[in-house]
C-alpha cells in the first residue's frame, strides 16, 4: 500500500493557565524539507521534536508549528516601572529645558524604549512537556493516517492509470499484420514503378526481412508489459514506494517512445499517444508517493 505525502494533522493539549495547540501538515518533495515554528519556551527541545518528526514523516515539505494561548490573566511580559519612570523623568527635563512641548501620550512614546517592557525568563515544566508531546505524537498520527487515505486514493487511481496502458498494449495487435503487410505492398509498388530496372529478388526478400526486423515491437511489448506489471507489484509492497514508481515510470515512458519510433502506421501512433497521456498523469501522480 503506498502513502501520500500530503496529510494534515492537529492536536490541543489543556493546562491550568494555557492551551497548547500543535499543527503539522506535509506536501510532496524529493526530501525531507522541515520547517518549524516552536515558541521560545520548548525551544530547547526543538532538535528532539526534528528528530522525531524525520523518523515519523521520512519525506515531504512539512510545516510543524505550536501556539500557545493564555488562559489565565499573568503574563510573562512586564511593565518596566522603573525603567519607564526614569525615561519620563530624562524626557520632562530635557523638554523644560529645551523648551519642547512635552508628549500628549507618554505611554505610546515611552513603551517603544528600549527596556520598557521586561519578560520573565520561565522554565520548562517536564509534566507540561510531556502534554506537549503527547499532543505533538497525536498530530503527526493524524498526518499518517490522513496520508494512508490519500494513498488509497492515489493507489485507485495509479492503477487505474495502468490497466489503460495496458489495454491499449493489447490494441497494438490489431495492427502489426496490417502493418507489415503494407510495408512490403509499398515496397514492392514502388519497385514496381521503375521503368528497365532490374532487382534480384533473393536480394531483395533479405532486404525486406531485415528492414521488417527493424520494425518488429514484440520485444518492447513484452518489456512494457513487464513494466506495467511490476508498477503494480511496487505499489503493494512496503511503504516508501515513490522514488521507485518514478524510475519504473522512466522506464514505461522508453518502451513508449521505442514503440511510437517503431510503429510506423498511423493507428498505432495514435494509440502510442494515448499512452503518453495516461503516462503523463501517472508521474504527475508519482510525485506525491512516498
Amino acid at each position: 500500500m503506498i502513502l501520500s505525502m500530503t496529510g494534515f494533522g492537529k492536536a490541543v493539549a489543556e493546562f491550568p493557565t494555557k492551551r497548547v495547540t500543535v499543527e503539522v501538515k506535509s506536501l510532496n518533495s524529493k526530501q525531507l524539507d522541515l520547517s518549524t515554528r516552536i515558541p521560545g519556551l520548548y525551544r530547547e527541545k526543538e532538535m528532539e521534536i526534528r528528530n522525531e518528526l524525520s523518523q515519523l514523516i521520512e519525506r515531504g515539505k512539512v510545516d510543524f508549528s505550536i501556539y500557545i494561548e493564555n488562559l489565565g490573566k499573568e503574563s510573562s511580559t512586564q511593565i518596566n516601572a522603573s525603567v519607564v519612570d526614569s525615561y519620563i523623568k530624562q524626557i520632562s527635563n530635557i523638554a523644560e529645558n529645551s523648551g519642547v512641548a512635552m508628549p500628549a501620550d507618554w505611554f505610546s512614546v515611552v513603551l517603544r524604549l528600549p527596556e520598557a517592557l521586561k519578560t520573565e525568563i520561565q522554565e520548562l515544566d517536564e509534566e507540561e512537556w510531556k502534554g506537549v508531546h503527547t499532543a505533538i505524537v497525536s498530530a503527526v498520527k493524524q498526518l499518517v493516517e490522513f496520508r494512508k487515505q490519500e494513498g488509497a486514493g492515489l493507489q485507485t487511481l495509479l492503477a487505474q492509470k495502468i490497466d489503460a496502458i495496458s489495454s491499449l498494449l493489447k490494441e497494438v495487435d490489431n495492427y502489426e499484420g496490417e502493418r507489415i503487410e503494407r510495408v512490403k505492398t509499398r515496397l514492392a509498388e514502388g519497385l514496381a514503378k521503375l521503368e528497365n530496372v532490374d532487382y534480384d529478388r533473393n536480394r531483395f526478400e533479405q532486404e525486406l526481412i531485415f528492414y521488417i526486423e527493424k520494425l518488429d515491437v514484440n520485444e518492447e511489448k513484452h518489456r512494457l508489459a513487464h513494466h506495467l506489471k511490476y508498477f503494480l507489484e511496487t505499489m503493494d509492497h512496503a511503504h516508501g514506494q515513490g522514488k521507485k514508481l518514478g524510475f519504473i515510470s522512466q522506464e514505461i515512458g522508453r518502451e513508449i517512445n521505442t514503440l511510437g519510433s517503431k510503429s510506423n502506421h498511423a493507428e498505432m501512433q495514435k494509440i502510442v499517444v494515448r499512452m503518453k497521456d495516461e503516462l503523463e498523469q501517472i508521474k504527475e501522480q508519482v510525485l506525491n508517493v512516498l
